[in-house]
């Protein structure tokens, strides 16, 4: 290469060394790319918020197999929806999905609108996923901002900020949008998510493979982990709670949780954050308990132990016995495991459960 071409080459913008890049290393695999289906783009961006490709594709597709479109997802009851994202975790998404649905049915006449200011006024779509979409399916020129891209911008651009201040976020996402090419927004949006996904990664980032390396202030720092700059840590909690894992002829009792909170709108185990309440409540019950292994489960804010104290009563518990026993209980009912494992479950106890059905 001449110093001429390589000087030329030197002085690419971001926003084509992206597309270039994109064209040739980038993904171009995944189900839910060549479509212009705001449906399909719309459920993949919402379940690939926190989750990793890996995991999503599997989802995706039972999703589309049991609600090919938006009609089809906002006619369905919340509990299906909620029983097909089980294990996906952060189940306000599918809460959100649902609501969103039915807004594009009852609002928009079953069509997603066409510009990402209208996008982000529905249930669940931020300002980013609004983006994505309108990207992707109508060709418009927006920034999108998610957390892969904060990253590679704020690396490349020495993006100094603290994050955590919303002026702060603010003036990333003006300069997100000032760098838009002006045409193939689409390669450039999915090229900047690519690199967040496979190369920019939070630790250890494979920079010799970047196609912004010549042009990374962070790289030229030789510090890319000091990126983006976020002050205001997370601090995480603890918790611990028994769940009372009650069976009666090859039946068990589940509760429906609140609607808001943790697993909102699951059903799951009864649980008690005294082991002692649930002794006390337990005592005369016929049968016998067994305490099984604890679970060690960790979400965004804390790490949760959970010990399951399985209880079976006598095949021959007479009815006014067992009436007894539900009456101490939270509100619920008696599932099959095959019902149970059907329903909208979080992660753990699906687990714990799907065991007991394998016996």
């Amino acid at each position: 290469m001449s110093r001429r071409a390589g000087a030329a080459a030197g002085a690419l913008p971001l926003a084509d060394r992206v597309v270039q890049w994109q064209r040739v290393h980038g993904r171009h695999h995944l189900p839910w790319q060549r479509t212009r289906d705001p449906y399909r783009v719309w459920l993949s961006e919402v379940m690939l918020q926190q989750t990793q490709v890996a995991t999503v594709v599997g989802y995706y597709a039972r999703f589309l197999a049991r609600f090919p479109d938006v009609q089809a997802l906002a006619a369905a009851p919340l509990d299906d929806v909620l029983a097909l994202w089980s294990g996906l975790g952060y189940y306000g998404r599918a809460r959100n999905l649902h609501r969103c649905a039915q807004a594009v049915v009852t609002e928009h006449g079953g069509r997603f609108p066409g510009d990402s200011i209208t996008l982000a006024t529905l249930p669940g779509i931020g300002r980013s996923t609004a983006a994505a979409i309108a990207a992707f399916c109508f060709g418009e020129r927006v920034a999108i901002l998610d957390g892969n891209v904060k990253r590679v911008l704020s690396r490349a651009l020495g993006f100094a900020g603290d994050l955590s201040s919303a002026a702060q976020e603010r003036l990333l996402w003006s300069q997100a949008q000032a760098l838009l090419p002006a045409r193939e927004v689409e390669a450039y949006t999915q090229g900047l998510m690519d690199l967040g996904a496979e190369i920019c990664a939070v630790r250890r980032p494979q920079c010799a493979a970047c196609p912004l390396q010549p042009i990374c202030v962070a790289q030229r720092e030789g510090r890319p982990e000091a990126y983006p700059v976020k002050t205001r840590k997370l601090k995480r909690g603890r918790r611990e709670h028994v769940l009372l894992w009650l069976m009666h002829r090859h039946q068990v009792w589940m509760t429906q949780r609140p609607e808001t909170g943790v697993w909102a709108g699951l059903w799951s185990l009864p649980e008690w954050a005294d082991a002692g309440a649930l002794a006390d409540l337990a005592a005369g019950w016929p049968g016998e308990g067994e305490a099984m292994p604890a679970i060690e489960h960790a979400l965004t804010h804390f790490d949760w132990t959970l010990r399951p104290l399985r209880w079976t009563l006598p095949a021959r518990c007479a009815a006014s016995t067992r009436a007894r026993v539900e009456r101490a209980l939270p509100p619920g009912r008696w599932f099959t495991i095959d019902e149970a494992l059907a329903s909208g479950l979080p992660a753990p106890v699906r687990k714990l459960l799907a065991g007991d059905a394998g016996r």
